[in-house]
């Protein structure tokens, strides 16, 4: 199904019209779960009983299998009933609610993820702000966006648009975001972020635009040293 029509990008009513993509395999969403198994390589086991991940923007849980041993309470935060109700089915607490405004306690979570996430809100600050509140003290903090360049904007709207046509709106430009500005973002609430570009695999990326879904062993994002594109970041709550 085709995502609706809208005045705007960036409408989040597309992901619950775009529900049946999440878990198809090979479908609008793939590279999302090449991404999920990205982040996952970044949080290690939890440290202590009763640990807790927040996983922010969680959609329908593509990060769940890849942390579902490593002892957390996994709660996923995300605006579509559609996605929690997937990620409930996949062992993730669901909360409905703005990545903005979350209703979390402070210091409530030994892990906070964020993927895929800033290059979709408007209050980028207010976000930020947020992610760092609910995580305690040496607590870890994962994030993967999209860069505001010339080239993440050609190739993540002009030629992704153009080649595949279902994902029209997704994104908004607008919203992309300097890793420079979120680095200081998170410094400003005690989380020194360290950065690198990623990317996926080129022969797999080319096997899904044509139809044909690679191997599992080739569905991975690369890290590269340039963030002109897409980048992950992670650090630890200082204060």
């Amino acid at each position: 199904m085709a995502p609706p029509r809208t005045a705007v990008r960036n409408d989040p009513r597309q992901y619950d019209a775009l529900a049946g993509e999440w878990w198809r395999p090979g479908g609008l969403f793939e590279l999302l779960h090449w991404l999920a198994a990205a982040r996952a390589e970044l949080i290690p086991p939890a440290s202590r009983d009763g640990a807790v991940l927040v996983d922010v923007g969680c959609g329908a849980g593509l990060l769940a299998p890849h942390v579902a041993g490593h002892g957390y309470r996994h709660v996923g935060v995300d605006l579509s009933a559609a996605a929690l109700a997937q990620a409930r089915a996949r062992g993730v607490t669901p909360v409905r609610a703005d990545a903005a405004r979350l209703p979390l306690p402070v210091a409530v979570a030994d892990v906070v993820v964020a993927g895929e996430l800033l290059e979709h809100v408007p209050d980028l600050p207010a976000t930020v702000a947020e992610l760092c509140r609910v995580l305690r003290p040496g607590g870890l903090l994962v994030l993967d966006t999209l860069n505001d360049t010339p080239l993440s904007r050609l190739l993540t709207i002009t030629v992704a648009e153009f080649l595949v046509p279902r994902s029209r709106g997704i994104h908004d430009p607008a919203f992309y975001v300097d890793p420079a500005r979120l680095t200081e973002l998170c410094a400003t609430h005690g989380v020194r972020l360290r950065i690198r570009g990623i990317r996926p695999s080129l022969p797999a990326l080319a096997g899904w635009l044509l139809g044909r879904r690679p191997p599992e062993r080739a569905r991975r994002m690369r890290p590269i040293r340039s963030t002109a594109v897409a980048y992950q970041g992670m650090g630890r709550k200082e204060w």
